[in-house]
């Protein structure tokens, strides 16, 4: 038998309470955007859970493309059938020779959310058992570790029937936790942190500096096929805006210091990131960030660099080791892309002894010599804006390894 509909687990939103619909209504529209080109298929969100009735689309091919939407905790491809017997055994057998494979064992899991069903848990579970055990010769229970675990929920409106429990992404619902700019380089850590937030449920567009001719057009790129990486995670969508950076690198060379033009350069980086997160309506700036790793993410750096701002910078890396980060990479199909030989900006700028305790006061002196602000303005006023979605032809093998 061919399921007709997935049913959808919520995870982390069951524990929500008055607000739960919020998150609901979140996930459904990124499931919505997720499959925009399935015309038939149809979303329907429930406060306790979520089904996608198929009407004739490919289901298979629909799994692939949301199984790696944060806020699904699981999945799994089902029927629905009416809550007359017959009918739901004949359904149960069929659903479950779709799966079986020779020396499988399985359970029967049944559920009675309609309380006035004739039958009650212990008595479905007896009698689908029993159905399965007299059509499918050899086939054994297993109740604590089986291969396959029939689900059987009878509602008022009808029996759900499922045997296959495909793991979801986890976490909340893109954009249920608001909205924010992502600081993201062509290295290894802001894309892992961009992915940790949105698994948080914050919606994300990226910001990156650049600065020809000191990085080349393939940096650029690499930054753009993270972003596609990302996209995935994100719904199907990405926003990256690509700061011009150079007049103000190259006025930072001149005026500054050498061994404090990296704490400028991230103040700068930061004041900037920060205008764009207000003409775009973020709450937050998410860093690449984590402690001790670099001259300028020393507790002291960041007390300077976070003087700039009022504005919440989160840094889901803080406390990660570089070994954790780079597994987190590779999970999530990162890792080859950012360690591509292209520099960006800030690796090209890097001076030769950079202060790893620098003090406010004094940044504050030397920038004090430099109106940066027409600057930051025609900075702001020249980026340009990308709007990113996966490589359809691309999107199942990517699914495939980044959940």
């Amino acid at each position: 038998m061919n399921y007709d509909r997935i049913l959808i687990r919520y995870g982390e939103i069951s524990t929500k309470g008055r607000n739960r619909n919020k998150f609901v209504e979140k996930l459904k529209r990124s499931i919505q955007r997720a499959i925009v080109d399935y015309p038939n298929a149809k979303v329907q969100g429930k406060r306790e859970r979520m089904h996608i009735v198929l009407n004739g689309d490919n289901g298979d091919e629909i799994i692939q493309r949301i199984k790696g939407i944060f806020g699904i905790s699981s999945l799994s491809p089902a029927v629905k059938t009416s809550n007359e017997i017959e009918e739901m055994k004949e359904a149960a057998l069929k659903l479950f020779q779709r799966v079986y494979t020779e020396g499988s064992t399985f359970k029967i899991s049944a559920r009675r959310a309609d309380k006035t069903y004739f039958l009650d848990t212990n008595e479905l579970n007896q009698t689908f058992g029993a159905h399965l055990l007299k059509n499918i010769p050899g086939l054994k229970v297993d109740v604590k570790k089986p291969d396959i675990n029939l689900q059987i929920e009878v509602r008022e409106e009808g029996t759900y029937l499922s045997c296959e429990n495909i793991p979801g992404a986890g976490g909340l619902p893109i954009g249920s936790s608001g909205k924010a700019m992502l600081m993201l380089s062509g290295g290894i850590d802001s894309p892992v942190s961009g992915f940790l937030s949105m698994k948080r449920g914050l919606e994300l567009e990226a910001v990156h500096f650049f600065s020809p001719p000191f990085t080349s057009e393939r940096s650029k790129q690499k930054v753009i096929e993270l972003a596609e990486k990302l996209s995935y995670a994100n719904g199907g969508y990405f926003t990256l805006h690509i700061v011009p950076f150079t007049a103000i690198q190259q006025l930072i060379q001149k005026q500054v210091p050498e061994n404090y033009t990296m704490t400028t350069t991230r103040r700068l980086m930061l004041r900037i990131t920060d205008a764009l997160r207000e003409k775009f309506g973020g709450l937050a700036i998410v860093t690449g960030e984590s402690l001790g790793q670099v001259a300028s993410q020393t507790i002291e750096s960041m007390y300077a660099i976070n003087d700039v701002t009022n504005t919440p910078i989160l840094r889901p890396l803080i406390t990660m080791d570089k070994t954790d980060i780079i597994k987190i990479a590779q999970d999530i199909d990162t890792h080859d892309i950012s360690i591509q030989p292209y520099e960006d900006c800030c690796t090209v700028f890097v001076p030769s002894s950079p202060k790893t305790k620098p003090k406010k006061e004094k940044v504050q002196y030397y920038e004090s010599f430099v109106d940066f602000e027409p600057l930051i303005m025609e900075a702001v006023e020249g980026t340009e804006t990308i709007q990113i979605s996966p490589k359809k032809e691309q999107e199942a093998d990517s699914l495939d390894e980044l959940f």
